[in-house]
């Protein structure tokens, strides 16, 4: 049975593998799970969860991972005995039912891949792992042997989580010596998703590899490029380029041979959707597709700009319905780097040149906004420091990240760029966010190195080099300075930015990296 009759279940009715698109859409219609949009895409909504629990992740504290993992409020520890209480309860939730099996590959690297087993009960959350991850091939599949099982029982939940001293009934627990995850309480898609990301991010570096919540896309002559940012700053927009190959937009492996995918697919925000300035994403809705949380009208026609439900309204898709991307999922070592941080003090130029000090400073500090829906309880974007941008995947400790991203930007001669998609003219509330226009002008320019070619000015307190000029850009939107009409407010905002980077950084004051780093951060 391929190895199904291992899963542990009891008295399966149907057990559902690896079914293709048609017969997962054939599946979703006759139970009900959503509806058809006017296109023909399917639409779910995931419920009261529309974000990730992230109080809600556990790693079984044990030999030999133990010594590994970075213990605190994101990797939180529980008992062996209760991760195996946990699971007997979702495999009783799961056994008497119709399952569905989905296997499917994590990193497009022959070297680097996990095989992966999702098993749930609900038709459109192997729909989504079929989208987001890779998709073997039909010969593959005859010897496919997971690497790690991911059981989603998300219709049961912990009802004694007070007792078992967890945060809620809400359950996203992981045993890596058992090469299993289970899932409770949320029908959130992302948690499978982001939750093979934190096995990336544990498996990849103890083999000297790189892993990065980032997005990557590469030029005619081979230039790859990568986009790092939490959610909302813009890397899947941005990395949807008509003129450049898509290789990912959002998480990616980086070895000796160069940059790949983990997925097989894209997780994009919809809400706003343009079709005239995100087209590719926008004509990536169709068949196949999964949207989640959007709001239709009787004859399923989706109006974008209503976050009603949620402002983290989404779609999955896979890869293929790009048109512009690239086949392998990979490519050589990048020629850029790209640090996406969404200001809402209205504080950060739109773009500055770092230098390899203040790249790593800036990649420990992570720095962005949370923007709405991303969470549970997140309901208006707030300042947040992420290391590596992307701490809340990261069971290692982050400068474990930025030593090998400290590595190869030396190695390879890496140009490293901060490009603020936040707020400009004032603070969130006040100012107004950065347009895809201007920022695309930006972006346009480091990629292309016109950018190289400017003539550079420090941009205070910060120590960035800014540009004075730069095509397609309003010249005064280039020092932030100059778009506040109260200079005095503006001086006071920055000024208590500089002080929340200082104060963040000094997390890292007992590690010797840190303490390196931390010279190149801006100072008052």
């Amino acid at each position: 049975m391929n190895g199904l009759d291992k899963l542990g279940l009891k008295e399966i009715k149907n057990v559902y593998h690896n079914l293709s698109y048609d017969e997962l859409f054939k599946h979703e219609v006759s139970q009900n799970e959503g509806k058809i949009s006017s296109n023909g895409t399917f639409i779910v909504d995931t419920g009261v969860f529309t974000g990730r629990s992230q109080k809600d992740k556990y790693f079984v504290k044990q030999d030999e991972s133990q010594k590994y993992i970075a213990w605190g409020k994101v990797n939180q520890p529980i008992t062996t005995e209760l991760f195996d209480k946990l699971l007997t309860k979702a495999k009783a939730q799961l056994s008497g039912k119709n399952i569905y099996v989905q296997d499917a590959y994590c990193g497009a690297s022959a070297k680097s891949k996990k095989s992966v087993r999702f098993v749930t009960e609900v038709a459109w959350q192997a729909h989504f792992v079929k989208n987001m991850f890779i998709r073997p091939t039909k010969e593959e599949l005859k010897d496919f042997r997971p690497d790690f099982v991911v059981y989603n029982a998300c219709k049961c939940v912990n009802e004694n989580f007070k007792d078992d001293g967890l945060n809620s009934d809400v359950f996203v627990v992981f045993n890596i010596e058992q090469n299993v995850a289970v899932i409770g309480g949320t029908w959130y898609g992302g948690e499978m998703k982001k939750g093979i990301f934190s096995m990336m991010n544990y498996w990849l570096p103890l083999e000297g590899k790189l892993s990065m919540h980032c997005s990557a896309n590469v030029g005619k002559d081979g230039d790859t490029a990568l986009f790092f940012g939490l959610s909302g700053t813009g890397k899947t927009t941005l990395s949807t380029d008509a003129t450049r190959a898509l290789i990912g937009d959002d998480e990616h492996g980086w070895d000796d041979d160069g940059v790949f995918n983990f997925e097989g697919g894209c997780y994009a925000k919809t809400i706003n959707l343009d079709p005239n300035s995100e087209p590719e994403i926008y004509a990536a809705i169709k068949r196949n597709a999964l949207l989640e949380n959007v709001v239709a009208d009787e004859n399923g026609v989706v109006d974008y700009s209503d976050g009603s439900k949620t402002e983290n309204t989404r779609v999955s898709y896979p890869i293929e319905h790009i048109a512009n991307h690239k086949p392998s999922l990979s490519a050589g070592h990048p020629k850029n780097i790209i640090f996406l941080s969404a200001d809402a003090f209205g504080v950060l130029p739109p773009v500055s040149k770092l230098t390899k000090e203040q790249a790593m400073y800036y990649f420990l500090s992570g720095y962005t906004a949370k923007v709405a829906g991303t969470e549970r309880g997140i309901t208006e974007p707030q300042a947040t420091f992420s290391a590596c941008f992307g701490e809340p995947f990261m069971p290692l400790h982050p400068t474990v990240y930025a030593k090998l991203l400290g590595e190869k930007i030396d190695k390879h001669n890496v140009n490293v760029y901060l490009v603020n998609t936040g707020w400009s003219g004032g603070s969130y509330g006040v100012g107004k966010r950065m347009s895809i226009k201007a920022t695309r002008a930006c972006i346009n320019a480091i990629l292309d190195s016109s950018i190289t070619k400017c003539e550079f000015e420090n941009f205070e307190k910060f120590n960035l080099a800014i540009p004075k000029e730069l095509d397609g850009v309003e010249t005064k939107l280039l020092n932030p300075i100059n778009t506040w009409e109260n200079k005095d407010e503006y001086i006071a905002t920055r000024d208590k930015l500089v002080s929340m980077f200082e104060a963040n950084f000094k997390r890292y004051e007992d590690v010797k990296e840190g303490v390196e780093f931390a010279k190149a951060g801006p100072k008052l």
